[in-house]
């Protein structure tokens, strides 16, 4: 079966955008252009940033339609990312909340795209 390995975020400014993800993932991208940005994730995952004003054929989505997600290991790392990014300015839309599936918080990358932050409850998502 065929796995996704890789996502393309359309931006305003790649190279904003690079920045902005280089400090967020701890990491440089492993190619940078004026049109593109690609950081590979020790996974392997990658994440693309590709010019929304040159990118073919054009798409006409922008951001907030999908989430980046990244899990941590406790509640307290939620709150502890969400004050750090919330003093970095990231625009936060949902402050961290005890969800049904564990807490969780959500901010936005400087093209709206929403970055979901979480702590999975394994007692909430163990119940029928």
């Amino acid at each position: 079966m065929r796995s996704p390995n890789f996502i393309i975020l359309y931006v305003d400014s790649p190279e904003a955008s690079g920045a902005f993800y280089a400090q967020m993932l701890g990491r440089q991208p492993v190619e940078s252009s004026p049109t593109f940005v690609m950081f590979v994730l020790d996974s392997g995952f990658k994440l693309g940033l590709w010019s929304r004003h040159t990118v073919e054929p054009a798409a006409a989505a922008a951001g907030g339609g999908a989430e980046i997600v990244f899990a941590l290991d406790t509640p307290a790392a939620v709150d502890a990312t969400h004050a750090e990014w919330d003093g970095r300015g990231l625009e936060i839309l949902q402050a961290p909340t005890d969800m049904d599936f564990g807490r969780s918080f959500v901010a936005l990358d400087p093209d709206g795209h929403r970055l979901r932050v979480y702590c999975l409850d394994e007692a909430a998502t163990a119940r029928p």
